[in-house]
């Protein structure tokens, strides 16, 4: 099993730190506030510890449960406390009608994050394309990006524990393009399928 950090005490955080204590994963918890912290790892049970905000995170794999525009300050913020630690960004950078990304150059959040972590640490980009919802009740597939392969192979991992099914798309610069399929899920959502309970997943056809 995997040990974890989430820095984020939001929706997304009590999602998937609820699937990971499920799992048999270690999980630690780090908000600003410091109360909002200590309420959810209260609330996550399974020895869920609420950190000190940018000490040295416990956990190897640590997630980033931010608003988009909040994941590269904190990021600089923890700065060496994420040396030799795997980021994970989850975030989606929607533009204000939901229907483009934030950033106009063919970048992502990931890519971004790469460049202010420091030496040692390995960002992956993963759980963007799927809805919270879904993530409660269902069993999506979790796509994944990243240049490492050894912290790909960790999150592929993690995300196993979770009930779901990784699936690689290659390296960080694929996390571009894993932003812009969390805009196609939104434009689904409003319209082809008119609803928010479903994900983007592969089907393979054999023989």
């Amino acid at each position: 099993m995997s040990s974890i950090t989430l820095i984020g005490t939001g929706n997304m955080a009590r999602t998937i730190g609820t699937l990971a204590v499920a799992g048999g994963n270690t999980v630690e918890v780090m908000g600003r506030d410091q109360s909002k912290a200590d309420d959810l790892a209260k609330a996550l049970g399974g020895g869920t510890t609420a950190g000190e905000w940018g000490a040295v995170p416990v956990g190897d794999i640590v997630i980033t449960a931010l608003l988009y525009n909040g994941v590269v300050p904190v990021v600089s913020e923890y700065g060496d406390a994420l040396a030799g630690k795997v980021i994970v960004d989850i975030s989606n950078p929607f533009n204000a009608t939901f229907d483009g990304l934030a950033h106009s150059e063919e970048t992502s959040i990931a890519q971004e994050v790469a460049k202010v972590a420091p030496a040692g640490a390995s960002v992956v980009k993963a759980f963007n394309t799927v809805f919270r919802d879904v993530l409660e009740k269902g069993r999506p597939d979790v796509f994944i990006a990243g240049d490492d392969a050894r912290a790909k192979a960790g999150v592929a991992a993690f995300v196993e524990s979770l009930g779901l099914r990784p699936l690689d798309v290659g390296g960080l610069k694929m996390a571009h393009w894993l932003e812009g399929l969390g805009v196609v899920t939104v434009g689904l959502a409003g319209n082809g399928v008119g609803h928010w309970d479903f994900a983007l997943g592969v089907n393979e056809f054999t023989g």
